[in-house]
């Protein structure tokens, strides 16, 4: 049994920001903290990313607190530059996150204290910050015939660069900042692409100031404070139409069809009697949290969300979840990381008083 304050799951904006402020608060790494990424080095979701998305595309990317990203390439790949920045980020401020660490579970421990199973052993913790983000759970649909058809099914975590594409007819599904961005890569090197999303794309002209994001971010936070499964802050603010967009509408790439009904080996079709065929479907339909090893704590809502207030989760205040809902951006997950580290102080000094005021 390994002991700790807090347990910090996951590597990313959320989980390192959490770290920079317990370093800030006087937690040192080992007893006071640690911070376990199942990842394979530094980076995050990042380092995932297709190579074709490079720096200079990266929308609203912020940095860490404590420390600028200066100087980037705006040529170079996103994964590149933003793996390098996280790595002399956790070597500047000595954050020691263990990598690789699966956690598997976390559960009620002895002595009001929570159990963190991993695959580095059993840490006994009093609070937890979870920054385990969505990467890990790419949400694909279902619909009827899809396991019918003959050509390549991917998803938006596979995605491996318009090239991979040349000469092929592709259907993309969604309506996010991933679909249109895939197809306004993938359309000069395919045969023919569409475009299916469940509701028409909004696009937002003009700038995206600091009220809109606020009240954006207001109606993600309203969801999860009801305990629902929280939606993205980009499916409420709409798409920004900048110069790619509005060409890629005028060329016709971003000509949108309402959701195809079925898949059949060939392609998908509508009830009304559309058919289009296809090579590819690349599903950009999004992730999901990725909160399956908090399992054990009965943490959900009826819902079918968890129940958070700031970032503290109702059922159990131990318990904080940073760059969940409302912080899923990286300015948020920075606010996130502060707001999670000043609750886990007011609750250990609550624990450390308890016995005195007894």
């Amino acid at each position: 049994m390994n002991h700790t304050e807090v347990v910090v799951i996951g590597a990313g904006q959320a989980g390192l920001s959490s770290a920079y402020h317990l370093r800030r608060a006087g937690y040192e790494p080992g007893s006071g903290f640690v911070v376990f990424d199942h990842s394979p080095g530094p980076g995050g979701a990042w380092q995932f990313r297709w190579p074709s998305l490079t720096y200079g595309k990266v929308h609203g990317m912020h940095s860490l607190p404590g420390m600028e990203l200066t100087d980037a390439d705006p040529e170079r790949p996103s994964a590149e530059v933003i793996s390098a920045y996280f790595d002399r980020y956790e070597r500047t401020f000595d954050l020691r996150v263990r990598r690789p660490v699966d956690v598997r579970a976390v559960r009620e421990g002895p002595q009001g204290r929570l159990l963190v199973e991993t695959s580095a052993g059993v840490w006994s913790a009093r609070a937890l910050v979870n920054a385990t983000g969505t990467w890990d759970r790419p949400f694909w649909p279902r619909y009827p015939g899809q396991e019918t058809f003959r050509g390549r099914q991917l998803h938006t975590a596979q995605y491996p660069g318009p090239e991979a594409f040349a000469g092929q007819r592709v259907v993309v599904v969604g309506g996010g900042a991933s679909g249109t961005q895939h197809l306004l890569e993938i359309a000069p090197y395919a045969t023919a692409t569409t475009w299916v999303t469940r509701r028409p794309p909004v696009f937002r002209d003009g700038p995206f100031d600091e009220d809109a994001g606020r009240a954006a971010v207001a109606l993600v936070e309203e969801r999860v404070r009801q305990g629902l499964p929280p939606r993205s802050v980009v499916s409420v603010t709409g798409l920004p139409l900048d110069d790619a967009v509005r060409q890629g509408i005028a060329d016709g790439v971003l000509d949108r069809l309402p959701m195809f009904d079925r898949v059949v080996p060939d392609g998908v079709v509508w009830d009304d009697g559309r058919h289009v065929e296809a090579d590819v479907i690349l599903w950009a339909t999004g992730f999901r949290a990725a909160l399956d090893h908090l399992a054990p704590l009965r943490l959900r809502e009826p819902g079918g969300g968890i129940r958070v207030e700031g970032t503290r989760v109702v059922a159990d205040p131990r318990v904080h979840l940073v760059g969940y809902g409302p912080s899923a951006s990286t300015i948020g997950a920075n606010r996130a990381g502060r707001a999670a580290v000043r609750d886990i102080r007011k609750l250990s000094a609550g624990e450390r008083a308890a016995p005195v005021a007894a």
